[in-house]
C-alpha cells in the first residue's frame, strides 16, 4: 500500500506533484486546498481523503470535514491540518499516523508509538521552504516516507 501526501496546495496543483503521487493507492491531502478543482485532479490519480484547512472558507468548502480518519489496510490514519489542534491522544484512540499541513514544513516525527507526518507544502513556495509532497510505503516495517523535493522555483 503506497499513500500519498499532499498539503497546502494553495490553489496551486503543480503537475510535479501530480507526477510523484503517481501509482499511489490512496492520497491524503491535509488541508489549505485553495480552489476545489484540485480535488478532482487528485482523485483522478487514486482514491482521496481530504481535510479543510484554514483557508478552504469559501462557500464549497463550507461542508468539508476538518478532520478525517483513513484505512490502508491495517493502519489506520487522523488527518487534520494543524497539529497544534490535536484535541485527542493518538495512541489511546487507536491510529497508528497522524498527517497534518498547515506550517508547510516537511516533517516526520514518532511519539509513543505514532507516525507523525506532515508532507510540506506543494503549492506556492513560502519564504524558504521547500516545495514538497511525501510517499509513504506501508508494504514493509518499518514504514518508509520518502518526500519529494518538487525543485520549484
Amino acid at each position: 500500500m503506497h499513500i500519498g501526501l499532499i498539503s497546502d496546495t494553495h490553489g496551486l496543483l503543480r503537475d510535479e506533484a501530480l507526477r510523484a503521487l503517481q501509482g499511489s493507492d490512496l492520497i491524503i491531502h491535509a488541508g489549505d486546498v485553495g480552489k476545489p478543482e484540485i480535488l478532482d485532479a487528485l482523485g483522478a490519480v487514486a482514491p482521496l481523503v481530504f481535510i479543510r484547512g484554514n483557508i478552504d472558507t469559501g462557500a464549497w468548502a463550507s461542508d468539508w470535514p476538518r478532520t478525517a480518519v483513513a484505512e490502508a489496510g491495517p493502519v489506520i490514519l487522523y488527518v487534520l491540518h494543524d497539529l497544534h489542534a490535536l484535541d485527542l491522544d493518538p495512541a489511546a484512540a487507536g491510529f497508528h499516523i497522524v498527517v497534518s499541513g498547515h506550517s508547510h514544513k516537511p516533517a516526520r516525527a514518532e511519539r509513543n508509538g505514532v507516525l507523525y507526518l506532515n508532507p510540506g507544502s506543494a503549492g506556492p513556495r513560502r519564504f524558504r521552504l521547500p516545495v514538497t509532497v511525501a510517499r509513504l510505503d506501508l508494504s514493509a516495517t518499518p514504514w518508509n516516507v520518502e518526500f519529494v523535493d518538487l525543485a520549484c522555483r
